[in-house]
């Protein structure tokens, strides 16, 4: 058995809880759905039955006919924390492929995706950005230490962390490694 099939079928759950839920709040049948996403009703009523693997092009075309944002099928119903989703999204026919969704930022206009190294003992200090952008940092190698104005959070490999970057923030390596992140600025 696929080591991830607990937390893919989770996933199912919550994508057969959200279609469900948001095709009665936007007042439509499935059968209305179908036609506005060209998604066929049958598989519609397999996604809302948690029966189907659906594909994640099939997801997009649903969650435009909803008019709605892909994370809003696939997260948890109960998340109190809309930009913070860590759900697998995909597995593949091989163990241990998948996609995770880790967070989600609105943007108005672009996002930038950098790849960062800081050596031991290296600080990076950044302004704060302008209201609405916001940051997403995802640590891959070593220990980070992201200071936001007067408060620490320390991210293990495998951590990550989103928040609004309009408050002076800096990057610290605090380790004895070399420290490997990516940072998506959301502007």
């Amino acid at each position: 058995m696929h080591k991830d099939f607990n937390q893919r079928a989770s996933v199912l759950q919550h994508v057969s809880q959200n279609v469900r839920r948001l095709r009665h709040a936007a007042d439509l049948s499935q059968i209305a759905l179908a036609e506005k996403s060209g998604v066929s009703r049958r598989m519609l009523v397999a996604i809302e039955a948690g029966e189907k693997n659906v594909s994640l092009t099939t997801l997009d075309r649903v969650a435009e006919a909803l008019d709605v944002a892909f994370t809003d099928l696939i997260q948890a119903p109960d998340n109190r924390d809309p930009s913070r989703i860590n759900e697998l999204a995909w597995t593949g026919v091989q163990p241990g492929s998948k996609a995770v969704l880790l967070a989600s930022s609105v943007a108005t206009r672009e996002v930038e995706l950098w790849e960062w190294r800081l050596e031991p003992g290296e600080t990076y200090l950044s302004e704060a950005d302008a209201d609405g952008w916001s940051e997403q940092v995802y640590v891959f190698e070593g220990c980070l230490t992201l200071i936001i104005e007067d408060q620490q959070q320390r991210l293990q490999t495998g951590d990550f962390f989103s928040f609004a970057s309009n408050r002076m923030h800096a990057y610290r390596n605090d380790g004895e490694v070399a420290t490997r992140f990516v940072r998506n600025v959301v502007i």
